[in-house]
C-alpha cells in the first residue's frame, strides 16, 4: 500500500486525450524537469514525484473510464464527477491519498475594461482586465483583443498545457500579470477559425472558473 501525504495544493490541472494517449487521466500538481521526476505505480494509479524530495507532482490514472465517465478531451475542469473518479481509483487500487483540492482555479473569466497601445511595441496591447477579485494589467499580443470582451485568463501561478508557467513579468518594459488565452493555448478541442484570443459570450460570469463554464 502506498501512503502519500501532501498539504497545501495550490493548483491542479487535469488532462484527458483518449485518441492521442489512450484512456488515461493525467493530473498535474506541479511542473518539474523530466530528469528530476520518478514514477511508481500501484495498479492503475501511477504517482509522479521528485526523485530527491519525494514530493508528489502528479498522477496518471490508467483505464480511467473504469472509475467514472470523462466527458471531455483536452484540459478539463475539476468537477465533482472527476473528484469521484479520482477517489474511486485511489480506493480500488489501495492508494491512500490525502489530497487537498485547490480552493480556486487559475483559469478564470476576465473582462477587458481598457485597452491601450503598448508604448514600445506596435503589435502589443496593454489591457486592464477585471478577474473578479481584482483588476490585472496584462500585455497581450493578440490582434483581436478589444475593450468590452469577456476572455479566458490564466492567472499568475497557472501552468499551461504546454508546461509553461505563468508568472508576473515585463514585456518590453511594461508589467504584465497573467495571460489572456486562445483556445489552442488551453488545449480546447473546439478551436475557432479566427486567430487570436478566445472571445467569450456575455453569459460567462467574470471571476469564475473558466473551464467549468466552458464545459457546462
Amino acid at each position: 500500500m502506498v501512503t502519500i501525504k501532501h498539504e497545501g495544493v495550490k493548483e491542479m490541472n487535469i488532462f484527458y486525450n483518449r485518441k492521442g494517449i489512450g484512456d488515461v487521466l493525467l493530473i498535474s500538481l506541479k511542473e518539474i524537469d523530466k530528469e528530476k521526476r520518478a514514477v511508481e505505480r500501484q495498479g492503475d494509479v501511477a504517482r509522479l514525484y521528485h526523485q530527491k524530495t519525494n514530493e508528489t507532482v502528479g498522477f496518471h490514472i490508467f483505464e480511467a473510464s473504469k472509475y467514472g465517465e470523462v466527458k471531455h478531451d483536452g484540459m478539463i475542469p475539476l468537477t465533482e464527477e472527476i473528484k469521484h473518479l479520482i477517489e474511486k481509483a485511489f480506493a480500488e487500487n489501495k492508494v491512500e491519498e490525502n489530497i487537498n483540492y485547490p480552493d480556486k482555479s487559475f483559469f478564470v473569466v476576465g473582462y477587458v475594461k481598457e485597452k491601450k497601445k503598448h508604448p514600445d511595441a506596435d503589435k502589443l496591447s496593454v489591457c486592464k482586465v477585471d478577474v473578479g477579485e481584482e483588476t490585472l494589467q496584462i500585455v497581450c499580443g493578440a490582434p483581436n483583443v478589444e475593450k468590452g470582451q469577456k476572455v479566458p485568463v490564466a492567472l499568475p501561478g497557472a501552468t499551461m498545457p504546454t508546461g509553461m508557467k505563468i508568472k508576473k513579468s515585463k514585456l518590453r518594459g511594461v508589467p504584465s500579470n497573467g495571460m489572456i488565452c486562445s483556445a489552442s493555448e488551453l488545449a480546447l478541442k473546439k478551436v475557432p477559425e479566427e486567430k487570436g484570443i478566445l472571445v467569450l459570450s456575455d453569459d460567462y460570469e467574470v471571476g469564475k472558473d473558466f473551464l467549468l463554464q466552458y464545459y457546462r
